[in-house]
């Protein structure tokens, strides 16, 4: 089985990386980083790189599609070329996912119509604008879509497609040997906990990295 992990400028690495550390484990797995060209890819934090194996040109057609989100999601979903590529994987898949605001790729080729879907809390607005409603889960399946909410529900996400491939006790297994085992220090992981304090400087850290990453996607 393979999996196509799309990375373009500005993704969020972990939106990338919770969901590789999951199904690297799940038995006779292939993972491909994949971009549309060959150049290294840079997360929306900076300080590191990825390299890709495939251009989305030249990719082996996946079995499992992860759409990673990130401050440059709203750029990659007004690209031609990627968002054809994310259409026709579509088509062959068997599952289809995304991590973050990667359902706003989901939603630019118009797939998540008419469904309810989750991406990161601070985007329901951005993603009711493509038809779906938004919910506030960690992951949403429709047949073979499958959205997950903010960065670190891409691990969910992962974990629920390895039970589905691998059956119950081989998940567990991967679970265990990550010790995924959430029990952070603070109760500030959702706006429903969150204190609107907190919920309001989230915001405006996400708008300013937003905007960050467009002026400097714009001087390349």
């Amino acid at each position: 089985m393979r999996t196509a992990i799309l990375l373009y400028e500005g993704f969020t690495a972990l939106d990338a990386i919770g969901p590789y550390a999951v199904l690297s484990n799940v038995p006779e797995m292939t993972i491909d980083f994949v971009g549309k060209d060959l150049e290294l890819k840079n997360p929306d934090k900076g300080f590191t790189s990825f390299s890709v194996a495939h251009t989305i040109f030249t990719a082996p057609p996946p079995d499992i599609l992860v759409i990673p989100g990130g401050a440059g999601t709203s750029i990659a979903a007004q690209d031609k070329d990627i968002l054809q590529w994310v259409q026709d994987v579509h088509k062959s898949s068997q599952w289809t996912t995304s991590v973050c605001s990667g359902a706003l790729i989901l939603g630019a080729i118009g797939i998540l119509q008419g469904l309810t879907a989750t991406t990161h809390w601070a985007l329901q607005t951005e993603l009711e604008a493509y038809g779906a409603t938004y919910v506030s889960e960690r992951f949403v399946q429709h047949g073979n879509i499958i959205t997950a909410a903010g960065v670190s529900a891409g691990i969910d996400m992962a974990l629920h497609l390895a039970r589905e491939i691998a059956g119950q006790e081989m998940a567990e297994v991967i679970q265990l040997m990550m010790e995924y085992d959430p029990q952070p220090p603070f109760a500030s992981g959702s706006p429903r906990s969150a204190s609107p304090a907190t919920i309001s400087l989230a915001r405006q850290i996400i708008m300013q990295e937003s905007e960050q990453e467009q002026k400097e996607q714009a001087r390349l």
